[in-house]
């Protein structure tokens, strides 16, 4: 298994932040590589996603949903092998620390060379700050689910 562990600071609250952050269906528009998100229920979303030529479908269930705090994964079927956890820290009013980890199974020789180059590092990386963008030009949340599990 890789591993890898990016952090970012948005200029939004952290109700705002996590609020967006489980709008899964919105993704595409921030995460490059993701082709779509269905959310199929509370705890359940399937992914279709293209990375270098790469394409993948796979389901992921959300194991941990805490308001305000942390959403944790693990993929449970389907063509990739990964589980992680992003949370969300108050730094003050209007500002949020996003910390995103991650652990996955790189497969076949592509992904292998991949991981071993830093591209899921870069891709997180990228994902990060396309998410910062996208929240602090909007100044809220598309919606939010305060559900816990």
């Amino acid at each position: 298994m890789s591993q890898v562990e990016e952090s970012i600071e948005v200029g939004v609250p952290v109700h705002t932040a996590y609020n967006q952050w489980t709008q899964f269906e919105s993704f595409p528009e921030f995460m490059s590589g993701v082709e779509r998100i269905e959310q199929r229920s509370d705890t359940l979303t399937h992914w279709v996603t293209s990375v270098n030529g790469v394409h993948r479908e796979f389901d992921a269930r959300i194991t941990e949903q805490i308001p305000d705090e942390r959403v944790a994964w693990t993929t449970v079927a389907g063509e990739a092998e990964q589980a992680g956890v992003v949370t969300f820290h108050r730094l003050d009013d209007d500002r949020t620390k996003v910390m995103l980890q991650m652990e996955f199974h790189p497969d076949g020789m592509a992904e292998k060379a991949g991981d071993k180059l830093g591209v899921v590092e870069r891709q997180t990386k990228g994902d990060l700050k396309r998410f910062k963008q996208f929240i602090e030009e909007r100044g809220r949340e598309t919606g939010g689910w305060r559900g816990a599990v």
